[in-house]
């Protein structure tokens, strides 16, 4: 388990991280969405004592991880694929994990075949891999220990399509038997696939955070008719908030049941009524982070 209470970031007179708190459980995915600039990696550097934090506290398996005795029994940690040794072969930069963690060698072998890299691969030096094979071995680093805990920041970057439902598979089975996976992914989709809670942070502020199914039912209604403007005036005469989308729908927060009563009532022909859910994580992730996002902010 992951918990992280009260926690902030500042530097100097900017906060990168403001009081955030949140729990990333056992047998469970985490989804951790955010904009660029969010806090996201600044939060998942204090969790694994890379950073130190200005207030709060964050807790892995029980304790800090600095006060882990040998950490990577616990946790696994996968925080820049690009950071490992360019000069040393896949081989290498696994057996010095297995060293230090006092691992019998045969993991080594074990790693190397779970995450598909060849004998003439782990042989090779890192500074000639391409992303992929670096996030697939810097996974196999982070699984070595058989560690309870996965930190995991952007592990997806650089895997083609069969290396990233690859990678689904293996996080799931792996929340599966009872791990905690706390994952960052800039692919909305495979979040969505994938996550069972989701934790959304914009400006250094958690936006929203609970369960997949929670936040996506919570996302409302969509609504469209020919009359469009009849429609919006209907909408808001009983007494219902809306807004207009670029595809020329209408969003509300009420449930469907009771939009379509109404819209009924007031004889408007919907062409579409749906729950705004269906409509997936990216339309959610996207409304709650309007107000933080970098690129178009200008616009």
């Amino acid at each position: 388990m992951i918990t992280v209470e009260a926690l902030s970031k500042k530097y100097g007179g900017y906060t990168a991280v403001d009081n955030i708190s949140f729990t990333a459980r056992p047998g469970r995915v985490t989804g951790f969405l955010g904009p660029n600039g969010a806090g996201k990696s600044t939060t998942m550097r204090i969790i694994v004592g890379l950073t130190p934090p200005t207030s709060g506290a964050v807790s892995v398996a029980g304790r800090r991880y600095r006060d882990l005795p040998n950490p990577g029994l616990e946790v696994g940690v996968l925080l820049d694929a690009s950071a490992q040794h360019a000069g040393r072969t896949g081989r290498e930069i696994l057996t010095i994990a297995q060293q230090t963690m006092g691992l019998p060698a045969t993991r080594v072998r074990e790693m190397i075949e779970l995450v598909s890299l060849t004998e003439a691969e782990a042989g090779r030096r890192v500074g000639n891999y391409s992303l992929g094979m670096r996030q697939r071995l810097g996974i196999a680093t982070a699984l070595i220990g058989d560690p309870q805990v996965l930190i995991l920041d952007e592990p997806a970057n650089g895997l083609d399509p069969a290396g990233i439902r690859w990678m689904r598979d293996l996080l799931r089975d792996y929340a599966n038997r009872g791990g905690t996976v706390l994952l960052s992914s800039h692919l909305l989709h495979e979040i969505e696939v994938i996550a069972d809670d989701i934790v959304v942070i914009g400006n250094g502020r958690i936006v929203s955070q609970g369960t997949k199914t929670e936040l996506l039912q919570a996302a409302g209604t969509v609504v469209r008719a020919a009359d469009l403007a009849g429609l919006e005036r209907a909408m808001a005469a009983g007494g219902l908030a809306v807004a207009r989308s670029d595809d020329g729908s209408l969003r509300t927060d009420a449930d469907a049941l009771l939009v379509g009563k109404l819209t009924l009532k007031a004889g408007i022909a919907l062409t579409e009524l749906r729950s705004a859910d269906s409509a997936g994580l990216e339309e959610m992730f996207l409304r709650l982070t309007a107000e933080t996002q970098r690129e178009g902010a200008a616009a």
